[in-house]
């Protein structure tokens, strides 16, 4: 690890004044000082936002204000959230060992980096970690990477349960920088790499993420999370789904459907809730809407198996979310 200026301000003002280029928030830590002791980053100066008040569970309307610094096991086990918001819940059960839940805050779970090998490996060549390296995934190991939104430059898939989730329920965040407060979607927080893998987010320099708010929508309170993976103890996704779906007289009137371990950033499947609406609810509907799921994919060498499973994914959690 190398050497770095530390500062641990004790309000949202000093922290974004804090934040300037070459600086780097920690909250929980738990992927930031793991890259850090590997020299993956390197950050000049490392911003301890702990002591910040930006803590907090509590309901707006029909809908639910979260804290960045809310913990992970905070969240999923809050009544509100169970009842309103189950996907939510569900995803980060799914997403982490109790012992990092308990760590782990919001904030930095939706702005962890790719789990990507090569990208955690400083001997390998990056175009996210060293711009103009190469992707030695694309002819290489890559049977966890990602068939969707990716390019020629990067193909790491995006790797938090959470903001699945979250983006399949419209969600917002709140920014705050030096001079000013935004309020942005979620899905609008992430970059498609394009030819500039290096720039994973919209963030700008010393831009903190305060809040997350989850709107109250009909077809909320009936979500599920399911994610596929190679063990069932804490690990990666091959493939996830966060589904939601507000029926009436048995008919889909509404869906949301978001997906994990397939794509670069958390993916909307808008086309796949335009093919449920209207239809009658079960499995005939889920499969015929499911095979639009996979449109535009890009396989590689090692994960052609990753369509059907994206397909079976979204058909299975549909399935067990309706009974």
């Amino acid at each position: 690890m190398r050497t770095f200026e530390f500062s641990a301000p004790e309000t949202v003002d000093a922290a974004v004044a804090h934040g300037r280029a070459g600086a780097t928030f920690l909250a929980g830590g738990t992927t930031l000082v793991d890259l850090m002791k590997l020299e993956v980053l390197t950050p000049q100066r490392v911003v301890d936002i702990n002591a910040l008040p930006l803590r907090g569970i509590r309901a707006e309307g029909t809908g639910i204000r979260i804290g960045a610094l809310e913990r992970m096991a905070d969240v999923a086990a809050h009544p509100l959230v169970r009842r309103r918001f189950p996907v939510v819940s569900q995803a980060l059960l799914d997403g982490a060992s109790q012992q990092l839940r308990n760590m782990a805050s919001i904030g930095g779970n939706l702005l962890q980096r790719t789990r990507c090998g090569y990208f955690r490996d400083p001997a390998s060549a990056c175009n996210r970690r060293v711009p103009g390296s190469g992707c030695p995934a694309i002819d290489g190991s890559n049977r966890m990477h990602a068939i969707l939104g990716t390019s020629d430059s990067c193909v790491a898939t995006h790797p938090s349960d959470l903001a699945v989730a979250l983006v399949a329920l419209d969600t917002w965040v709140t920014l705050r920088a030096a001079d000013r407060e935004r309020v942005i979607r979620l899905a609008d927080l992430y970059r498609l790499p394009g030819d500039t893998p290096q720039a994973l987010f919209t963030l700008e320099p010393g831009e903190l993420i305060t809040d997350v708010v989850i709107p109250g929508l009909p077809w909320a309170g009936n979500s599920a999370y399911l994610k596929i993976r190679d063990r069932q103890s804490y690990e990666f996704a091959l493939a996830s789904a966060a589904v939601a779906l507000r029926t009436e007289h048995g008919v889909i009137k509404d869906a949301r459907i978001a997906v994990g371990g397939m794509g670069t950033v958390p993916w909307r499947l808008p086309k796949v809730e335009d093919a449920l609406r209207g239809k009658p609810s079960g499995r005939p509907a889920f499969e015929a809407a499911a095979e639009r799921a996979a449109e535009g994919a890009r396989t590689l060498a090692d994960n052609t198996f990753k369509p059907t499973l994206l397909k079976r994914t979204i058909v299975r959690a549909l399935l067990e979310l309706e009974g």
